[in-house]
């Protein structure tokens, strides 16, 4: 169960650094374009939440033994694909960049909880096997939530950079 246990540990330090970062923001801070071709945090956010989707997909399946039930995106082009993440972030900006802050906030929280939630449901044998469901290709729902947590570090990463240009 240790593993099992870190993992959530970090993923939850994250969650909650996000959380005190985020209340500490302005207005002007969350919507304000940092530089020419760069997201403002509000989309970043609805970015981040979009990509989380597959990750909660992922862990409804491996907590029913089913296949995952992805999102809907582009026709025909495969987010498995790197080539792909382009077109598809561009897809994610230009379907979410209308919405509210507070909405996008929401969906990202709410998103994150439910990710901590499945994953808590899933046995730490399950969780570490990279056998045990063929359709995540030899990967592990460990994997899952190591990527949820270094994508979320990214943008994190990026955020603090900003901060401190503006600072």
């Amino acid at each position: 169960m240790y593993m099992k246990t870190h993992m959530l540990a970090a993923l939850r330090e994250e969650f909650d650094h996000w959380e005190k970062v985020l209340a500490g923001l302005t207005e002007n801070q969350i919507h304000a374009v940092p530089a020419p071709g760069e997201l403002p945090l509000k989309d970043e956010l609805a970015h981040l939440w979009a990509w989380q989707q597959r990750s909660i997909a992922r862990l409804q399946a491996g907590q029913t033994n089913t296949e995952p039930q992805m999102p809907t995106w582009l026709p025909n082009v495969s987010p498995e694909v790197e080539e792909n993440t382009d077109a598809i972030n561009a897809w994610i900006y230009e379907n979410y960049k209308d919405r509210e802050w507070s909405e996008v906030y929401t969906m990202w929280r709410s998103g994150f909880l439910q990710l901590l939630e499945r994953a808590e449901t899933i046995p730490e044998p399950a969780l570490l096997d990279s056998g045990r469901f063929p359709w995540i290709r030899g990967y592990s729902l460990a994997d899952v939530l190591l990527g949820t947590y270094d994508h979320h570090q990214e943008h994190m990463d990026n955020l603090r950079k900003r901060l401190e240009l503006k600072a």
